[in-house]
Order: C-alpha cells, then sequence, then structure tokens
C-alpha cells in the first residue's frame, strides 16, 4: 500500500452517545478467533454515565500519548446500545473499504458470473501497489471470488481493483453504500489512490458512525444472504494483518473478525466482535496522526479498541 496521507481538516467535536435499547473462523488463518478462557468471562451489559466519562478520559489520554486523533463508533447490534468518540469526524479509511466492495460483490454477483476468471499485467500490479496474492497468478489469473476474498483476507490492492471493476467501479460502490443509508461515505478512487487525502477533501473519507452503521448493515441477515453473510465473516476472520488491532484489544474469549486498512499516518479496523455470550458488536476504530509525517502505530487502535469494547464488559 503506498503510504501517502494529508491530515484532515479537523471535524465534529467529541461525542459520547447512547443509542436507544430497544463469527466462523478459517481454521489455521492468522488470529481468526482469541483463545478461549474459562474465567473471566466477558458479557455485553449497560454501559453507565461514570463508565461512558472514564472512556472519553482514556481515549483522550491515548490521543495525547499517540500524537493522534481517534474516532471510534461501538454498537451491541443485540441491544442497539452504542459508544462514540469523534464518532462523526472524518477519517481517510484505506484498505477497510474492501471489506465493504466484497460485500457489494457478494450481494451484486450472483452464480456463475463469480467464478469467471480474471487476468491482469505486470504493469497492473506495478500501477496498484501492494499485491501479495495477484502477483502470484499474473499467468493464470484468479476468479472474481477469489479476488475479492484476496482483497478482504491478504488487502491485495490489485484485487481490489478487479473487484471494484466489475461492481461498477468506485461510484458503483459509492452508490451501494449509499442504498444502504451512508450519505457520508465518499468512494472515489481506487488503489492507490484512495490512500491520499488532500486538505479539505472529503474523497475517500467517512466517519466512525457511517462505517460501524454499513458494518452492521452487512451483517444484519438481510443485506447478504446467510451463506454470503457466513462467508463474508469467515474472510474477515482470516484477516492476515488484523492481529495487533481490535483483536489484540479486545477481551479473552470475544472473537473478532475485522479488515484493517493502513496509509501515512492513517491506522483503521473495522470489525465484527462476538461476544462469549453471543452478542455481535460492531466497531469502527479510525486514527491519524496528527503530524502528517508521521508514521501510523498498531498500539493505539489495540489500545483504543480495548478501551471501548471493555466499557461493554462486566465479569460474570
Amino acid at each position: 500500500m503506498r503510504h501517502v496521507l494529508v491530515a484532515l481538516a479537523a471535524g465534529s467535536v467529541v461525542a459520547l452517545a447512547l443509542a436507544g435499547c430497544t463469527s466462523g473462523g478459517n481454521p489455521g488463518s492468522p488470529g481468526s478467533r482469541t483463545p478461549a478462557t474459562s474465567t473471566p468471562r466477558p458479557t455485553p451489559r449497560a454501559v453507565t454515565p461514570t463508565e461512558r466519562a472514564a472512556v472519553v478520559k482514556a481515549l483522550a489520554a491515548l490521543e495525547q500519548q499517540y500524537d493522534a486523533t481517534v474516532g471510534i463508533v461501538a454498537t451491541d447490534t443485540t441491544t442497539g446500545e452504542t459508544v462514540s468518540y469523534n464518532g462523526d469526524r472524518r477519517f481517510g479509511y484505506a484498505s477497510t473499504l474492501k471489506a465493504f466492495a466484497a460485500a457489494q460483490f457478494l450481494r451484486s454477483v450472483h452464480g456463475a458470473a463469480r467464478d469467471e476468471r480474471v487476468r491482469w499485467t505486470a504493469t497492473d500490479l506495478a500501477a496498484a501497489g501492494y499485491s501479495p496474492v495477484t502477483e502470484q497468478h499474473v499467468s493464470d489469473g484468479l476468479t472474481y471470488s477469489q479476488l475479492a476474498e484476496a482483497a478482504v483476507r491478504q488487502s491485495d490492492n490489485t484485487a481490489l481493483d478487479l473487484v471494484l471493476k466489475r461492481i461498477g467501479g468506485p461510484k458503483g460502490l459509492d452508490d451501494a453504500l449509499t442504498e444502504l443509508g451512508d450519505a457520508t461515505t465518499e468512494v472515489v478512487n481506487d488503489e492507490p489512490d484512495l490512500n491520499t487525502i488532500e486538505p479539505g477533501s472529503t474523497e475517500d473519507t467517512t466517519t466512525p458512525a457511517a462505517f460501524t452503521a454499513d458494518l452492521a448493515k452487512v451483517f444484519d441477515g438481510r443485506t447478504l444472504n446467510a451463506t454470503d453473510t457466513a462467508k463474508l465473516q469467515d474472510w474477515m476472520s482470516g484477516n492476515a494483518t488484523g492481529d495487533t488491532l481490535v483483536r489484540a484489544g479486545a477481551p479473552e474469549g470475544w472473537t473478532v473478525a475485522d479488515k484493517s486498512g493502513g496509509a501515512g499516518g492513517i491506522r483503521n479496523d473495522i470489525a465484527r466482535v462476538t461476544t462469549t455470550d453471543d452478542h455481535d458488536i460492531v466497531i469502527s476504530v479510525l486514527t491519524t496522526k496528527n503530524d502528517p509525517a508521521a508514521k501510523y502505530d498498531d498500539a493505539l487502535v489495540a489500545k483504543s479498541a480495548a478501551v471501548v469494547l471493555r466499557a461493554f464488559a462486566t465479569e460474570d
């Protein structure tokens, strides 16, 4: 991935809100499941005002420690409870977009069309950048389904670009997100240009609130059929670049299916986290260093996720 970032302009102020209360891993894939534990067994419950204030304090301290800006929205889709910090602030999304491109592929391409074999050139690889899977298959190509999987599991840039072409390009994905109710995210470029955020521009950016709502929709059991929901869950459970991110911050016994993204000072992770009693928490952790020349830090994402996810947990 090309590591280029110009820091985004300031967005919304810190917000911490409560919404109304109203995982199939890939065996052998990196970090698809957090090791089970007998004690303690954290389970989700209501987050108190005191705990919410503690979350704000802890995240603000992490921002200061890492000289960065953090945005998080986490929603327990079982109860509707939401914890948010800088939820409406814009961040570059980087490769987290690949999860939604794969979801739209599964939603819109069916039958034999998924198994159509695609080929590309060395020039395509050079233009796209980081492509660990497709660079091994210039001679024989891959099917569209294999490309979608490679984009999610290995964050393959060429794979994303080819999948995007199949679903109507960046505009096709932008329209699909709008159809899901997301009028915030702006999908404009493919790889590697989606990683470059110009000052004051909203192109190739989103907010934690928008991406968390999108993730909830993708896994709601209605946007995708049961087979494709399980397929996307499996691909994200096998994300090879996520072990040091949300997965590292999740309570013991909770499982994580995620898609990471990083470029320059941007480091993000979006995830579906399943608790020990089968609640699903969808979470977006978006971060950017305040110094445009600084490199991202995985520990910031992991520690930020830990702060928020522990706010949902209690000991039995």
